[in-house]
């Protein structure tokens, strides 16, 4: 059992934040997930045509994440939040990148939304997983980049384990040990608004919809959620 945690501060800061941690067992990443390959190809199909185009920032779902990078000191135009990077990749290239099924389903989903999201191998993470200030004393290895430190300024938004930090400026970059790859088999998703008043039907629905694209190659699915009313949950 893995304990989610919004540290206090973090949701004072950010008092309208809704999380949906949606939490995969049995996963099975070696096989053909075809209603996700078909998902990346609706989007990819409906920006070629010009009938749908990825939030950019100046949709509010995505100023919302400049504004909160700001906050914390981070440049969102030079370190930018995963939703608005993968968009403008996507707007730029006309396709999505294809890593593994769970990564793709989750950035079809995120993609579609407007909506940061994430994964953690949940094998590869150690205690509780926590959504907290930094202080400047973590480190991070950079996904792909096993050899690389990082220290993480003070105040910047991070998750983090008991080991080192899981993702850094919130939503940027997820780290190289919990990554999720094909042989990954329990796994954390998280989506993520800030404003959950106005966007909070948009959480549920997108992750309803990669339960959805779960179905069939995982043994169950559940879906928790986390915000200022409810700083912890345990999957």
């Amino acid at each position: 059992m893995t304990t989610f945690r919004l540290s206090p501060a973090v949701a004072d800061a950010f008092p309208d934040t809704l999380i949906a941690v949606v939490i995969a067992t049995g996963v099975r990443g070696r096989e053909a997930w075809p209603a996700t390959a078909a998902a990346q190809e609706d989007l990819e199909q409906r920006l070629a045509a010009g009938t749908w185009a990825p939030a950019d920032e100046s949709d509010p779902r995505i100023e919302a994440w400049h504004t909160a990078y700001r906050s914390f000191g981070t440049n969102p135009r030079r370190v930018r939040p995963s939703v608005d990077a993968l968009g403008r990749r996507l707007a730029k290239k006309g396709s999505l990148p294809r890593i593994n099924p769970a990564v793709d389903s989750y950035n079809a989903v995120s993609v579609r939304h407007g909506l940061p999201a994430g994964a953690f191998d949940l094998d590869r993470v150690t205690g509780d997983v926590e959504i907290r200030y930094a202080d400047g004393s973590e480190t991070f290895t950079p996904l792909g980049e096993p050899d690389t430190a990082e220290t993480p300024k003070p105040g910047e938004v991070i998750y983090t384990d008991t080991t080192d930090v899981l993702t850094r400026h919130w939503n940027h970059r997820d780290a190289h040990r919990p990554r999720v790859t094909e042989d990954s088999t329990h796994v954390a998703f998280v989506l993520e608004t800030l404003h959950a008043t106005r966007d909070g039907h948009l959480v549920k629905t997108a992750a309803s919809e990669l339960q959805d694209l779960l179905t069939g190659h995982s043994t169950q699915s559940t879906v928790h959620c986390l915000g200022p009313a409810h700083l912890q949950v345990t999957a």
